[in-house]
């Protein structure tokens, strides 16, 4: 299975970076939508953000990725791509929280890591940190920083 995913892939794009480029793109525009859903009613707004990236890995190449922001009064979850390749994954975003003027950087998720092409997720820092299934608990347990206490 994985070797036809690997030549359909190659068939629409020139080479294995173009299409992981238009996977990271297509897969932050459906996270964003699963956060909306997540968030309906909550009063928690979601923005769609542009980010470029330099991947010197492919030459130097730059590129635009989604990014995501969540704010909710005076706070602000940002999910921000911070690179393609790197670190034995394939597509990190860095989660940070913003309010009054700091950033902390909270956690990083992964597109595809090692045989997992589902999310990942671990805190930020901590290379050693393992890396978990990124689901809707997950998801809200990063965001309870966006909540006043």
């Amino acid at each position: 299975m994985k070797k036809l995913q690997q030549q359909t892939r190659s068939r629409a794009y020139d080479n294995k970076s173009q299409a992981d480029i238009a996977e990271f793109c297509e897969r932050m525009g459906k996270l964003q939508e699963t956060m909306e859903n997540w968030l309906a009613d909550t009063g928690i707004s979601v923005e769609a953000v542009s980010v470029s990236l330099v991947e010197f890995l492919i030459s130097g190449n730059t590129f635009s990725v989604p990014g995501i922001h969540l704010r909710y009064e005076n706070r602000v979850v940002k999910f921000t791509p911070v690179f393609l390749y790197g670190q034995g994954v394939v597509g990190c975003v860095e989660v940070t929280l913003c309010m009054q003027g700091q950033i902390a950087s909270l956690y990083r998720l992964f597109m595809r890591s090692s045989n997992d092409v589902s999310w990942t997720w671990s805190v930020s820092g901590n290379r050693a940190a393992p890396r978990v299934a990124f689901n809707e608990d997950a998801f809200f347990e990063m965001i309870g920083a966006l909540l006043p206490d």
